[in-house]
């Protein structure tokens, strides 16, 4: 039995043999500093990472703390109160383990939320809750990519305008990461004496513009390196993580890099991580900004497309596939 532990476990985390050190070129912003010297920072850390934390991000924290709260309130509920405000094909819910429609799963569970369409919301108790956490983390993933523009030196609000619009496509996703006693599998994984390594949430990248997320103090997400190395990220509940999306690649023509991630369970602790993918409008063009295009002194890497046409694509792929390359200019 034991043997066969140990193989899942290697099974389950392809690659793990290629882990460098926890934080290792992770770049932490304080955005009190002066403006400039923000911006600065964060475009060098999504060109060489396409990841950073940031801290004193003006998020209050009793809005951080109630949303915590409440969402592990809700997923300590029996199993069929969650499975409740599951509506029947319907994207926006609870979901467990299937995470994409192409059999993609992990140890997980999730609420799901549209920022724009209030219905699923009003059926949790927590509702009000959700609603200010998303206005709070809205605000910020907005003033982030003001502060790119301005780094970049590309017209003011160019990415900031397709998450402030009415019909922006943004969503929020809760995550629940249970201890290996409470896998969704079944088996009894609670003994001590092996340390057993899951995938919670498969290798992937974001297809939205940006992903403003933080976590309890539990560690577990992993980000890919230029060297296809992966560096743990150190949990620290006061900060929160911010990664490019695919989007963001295609309009600075290739200079930033939607950086692949993941994340692992470890069996003792639950991990609590909550997500706000920052989308545009489903109509919306995205292409490389010409801005990008002459200052790079390169051709367009890629095509134009609209958002919804981008959106259909992804989620007909495997999480881990590349969607990036299907609108390339030129494949190889």
């Amino acid at each position: 039995i034991f043997s066969h532990t140990i193989s899942l476990s290697l099974k389950m985390v392809k690659g793990s043999q290629k882990i460098v050190a926890v934080d290792q070129d992770i770049p932490i912003i304080d955005m009190s500093q002066e403006r400039s010297q923000v911006s600065m920072q964060i475009v060098k850390a999504c060109e060489s990472l396409g990841f950073f934390k940031v801290i004193n991000h003006g998020v209050d924290q009793t809005t951080i703390s109630r949303m915590e709260q409440e969402s592990i309130n809700f997923f300590a509920k029996p199993a069929h109160e969650k499975k409740s405000v599951r509506p029947v094909n319907q994207p926006f819910r609870y979901g467990f383990r299937d995470i994409g429609l192409n059999g993609d799963s992990g140890e997980v569970e999730y609420l799901l939320f549209h920022t724009n369409d209030p219905a699923f919301r009003s059926q949790l108790s927590f509702s009000s809750t959700v609603n200010c956490y998303i206005e709070a983390v809205k605000q910020l993933a907005r003033e982030i990519l003001d502060l790119t523009a301005e780094g970049l030196h590309v017209p003011p609000h160019s990415f900031s305008r397709l998450i402030s619009s009415v019909d922006s496509d943004s969503v929020l996703r809760v995550n629940h990461y249970p201890p290996s006693d409470q896998f969704f599998g079944g088996a009894n994984l609670s003994d001590k004496s092996v340390s057993l390594t899951r995938v919670g949430f498969g290798e992937h990248t974001d297809p939205q513009i940006l992903t403003v997320l933080r976590s309890n103090g539990v560690g577990g997400l992993q980000v890919s390196n230029s060297d296809g190395m992966w560096v743990s990220v150190s949990p620290d509940p006061s900060a929160f993580c911010v990664n490019v999306g695919d989007l963001l690649q295609v309009m600075t023509n290739g200079r930033f890099i939607s950086v692949r991630h993941r994340a692992l369970t470890y069996g003792e602790e639950s991990r609590l991580s909550t997500a706000y993918f920052a989308g545009p409008p489903l109509q919306a063009k995205i292409g490389p900004l010409s801005a990008m295009v002459t200052m790079m002194n390169q051709p367009r890497l890629y095509q134009t497309f609209t958002w919804g046409e981008y959106k259909k694509l992804a989620y007909s792929l495997r999480l881990e596939d590349s969607r990036l390359d299907m609108f390339r200019t030129c494949k190889d």
